[in-house]
């Protein structure tokens, strides 16, 4: 089976959402969806979400499921809002526990917040599968970058998040907590065990120094063959060596704050206060 994918690259955060299509029927699902967001002025704009919902919309689709990769450091998840407009069902991966309890506690978010994953409709575990129409979808537990992490396997195609980028820029980062890369090593050999023309789709570009274009759909023979972090058959110590050495270099993501507050939330604002505005916490030193 080979899905009809569509990819909206968001410069800003440089994340691509995927709108993925069954096609043999009307039958789609959304891959890490981006509500814009201004941190200087907390403001929050739908003009992304908005174009794929126009698309959709466009080609006749109908969405049965908004799908999460990870929750997200890098930008705040439009899943509920797009919900609200086209339908479909919200998932991730049932780490996700972890990672509530996790920044529950660096947020200090007190009991009232859930941290059983049920703000989220559906949560997956490693070898689950779900269907978008007929096609049927494999859920591969991908853990290193956060504890949370999946790829979806979708036919002949392969939705990793941030577990890998394009050859030419490598590997995801594994200094959050609860990250590793130990674990990321042994999670890219999952998905590198996938057949070699398997399309791979990223879940973010960074257009690696000597690029022009932004690019996001490799395969994964390219990636074993050429990934530079972890192409050629390059060694687990070698990799651990080298990212935690990259990682200790790297300052923390533009809108790690508002990001994981809302994410860990399913896309959610946290509750409004008295006042009836919605507030994202700074903690001091605390990340």
């Amino acid at each position: 089976m080979k899905p009809e994918v569509y990819g909206f690259f968001d410069e800003a955060t440089f994340t691509i959402t995927y709108v993925v299509r069954d096609p043999n029927s009307n039958k789609c699902a959304v891959v890490d969806s981006v509500l814009d967001f201004d941190y200087a002025s907390g403001r929050t704009d739908t003009r992304s979400a908005d174009a794929v919902i126009a698309f959709i919309k466009e080609k006749g689709f109908e969405v049965e499921w908004l799908l999460e990769s990870h929750v997200h450091a890098d930008h705040l998840s439009a899943a509920p809002y797009i919900q609200e407009k086209l339908g479909g069902k919200i998932g991730i991966g049932e780490n996700i526990k972890i990672v509530q309890d996790t920044f529950g506690k660096v947020f200090n978010e007190g009991t009232e917040f859930q941290r059983d994953g049920s703000q989220f409709d559906q949560l997956f575990k490693d070898s689950d599968s779900l269907h978008i129409g007929q096609m049927r979808v494999d859920v591969l537990h991908t853990p290193g970058h956060t504890p949370a992490c999946l790829t979806y396997v979708v036919g002949d195609a392969a939705f990793v998040g941030d577990t890998l980028f394009m050859p030419d820029f490598g590997t995801a980062r594994c200094d959050f907590p609860g990250g590793s890369a130990e674990t990321l090593y042994a999670s890219i050999q999952k998905i590198l065990a996938l057949p070699d023309d398997t399309r791979i789709f990223v879940g973010h570009d960074y257009k690696a120094p000597g690029r022009d274009e932004f690019a996001w759909e490799t395969s994964v023979g390219e990636q074993k063959a050429f990934n530079i972090h972890v192409g050629a058959g390059k060694p687990a110590e070698d990799f651990v060596s080298m990212r935690t050495a990259r990682d200790s270099t790297l300052a923390m993501p533009r809108l790690i704050i508002p990001s994981l507050q809302v994410n860990m939330r399913a896309g959610q604002m946290p509750p409004p206060e008295d006042n009836g505005v919605s507030y994202l916490k700074v903690p001091v030193n605390g990340i």
